[in-house]
């Protein structure tokens, strides 16, 4: 007899999700919409958060669009609080948005670093912070960061590699600190089929064949069902001793070591 696999559930959780009004973010808020989380879209273009909402909607699932700008203070903490008073409390944090900041050392400007640095790891400390009373306890954190720091060769992805080495950082210190309160907090570093990722390949034909021939499953993530889909589960009580770790979800391309 076939043993019965159990179904992810987050049956009426309320996850807060950055930039997740396209690619990677939009994916999450769809998955976890099907595992039965109430979403909270976040991010800049209030348009595209609407249409990330009618998508949850068409499923069954509640949604609300909140514009944000996760380099200001002040959006910040009116975010969490509009969420908090719409949904009651937040029970997922899911940092997603930043600001790229790519190019070789001596063209990447104080202003480009900055912007990736305050878009990424100072946001997502911030937004740790005040969702910290809402989170405890049994709440989860995840927050994205990249394979750009294990690049063979970082030409180019200093800046990017730094910030997103960063937020690993800040993610195993909550996931110390704050684990005695039942929170627990990760790192995914995906590689899927974002706006900006497809863009290039669409751009770049030769050069994407080559990058996908060098991937071990020799395709790109799909930001719902390769990416959206761990990230419920990582979220779910299936994963409930899972804290302080950094999983690439990559189809191999990454040896963290």
């Amino acid at each position: 007899m076939a043993i019965q696999q159990p179904v992810v559930s987050l049956h009426n959780q309320v996850a807060l999700i950055t930039g997740a009004g396209q690619g990677v973010g939009q994916g999450i808020a769809l998955a976890m919409a099907d595992a039965g989380a109430r979403i909270a879209v976040t991010g800049r273009t209030l348009e595209k958060l609407q249409h990330t909402c009618d998508l949850i909607r068409e499923r069954g699932a509640q949604a609300i669009a909140i514009q944000c700008n996760v380099m200001d203070d002040e959006s910040l903490q009116h975010t969490v609080q509009e969420v908090v008073d719409h949904f009651g409390t937040i029970d997922i944090l899911v940092n997603n948005a930043q600001e790229m900041c790519l190019g070789s050392l001596l063209d990447l400007s104080d202003e480009q670093l900055d912007n990736g640095w305050r878009s990424g790891p100072r946001a997502t400390f911030k937004l740790m912070k005040l969702c910290y009373p809402h989170l405890k306890p049994g709440g989860c954190i995840v927050n994205l960061a990249s394979t750009a720091a294990k690049r063979w060769d970082s030409s180019g992805y200093g800046g990017y590699a730094a910030v997103k080495d960063a937020i690993r950082a800040l993610t195993r210190a909550a996931a110390c600190e704050w684990g005695p309160d039942g929170i627990r907090s990760n790192v995914i570093l995906p590689l899927a089929s974002s706006p900006g990722l497809q863009w290039w390949m669409d751009n770049n034909p030769q050069e994407s064949q080559a990058f996908i021939r060098s991937l071990p499953m020799q395709r790109v993530g799909d930001c719902e069902t390769d990416i959206g889909r761990f990230v419920a589960t990582l979220c779910s009580d299936q994963c409930a001793y899972i804290n302080g770790q950094s999983i690439a979800i990559d189809g191999g391309q990454a040896y963290l070591g």
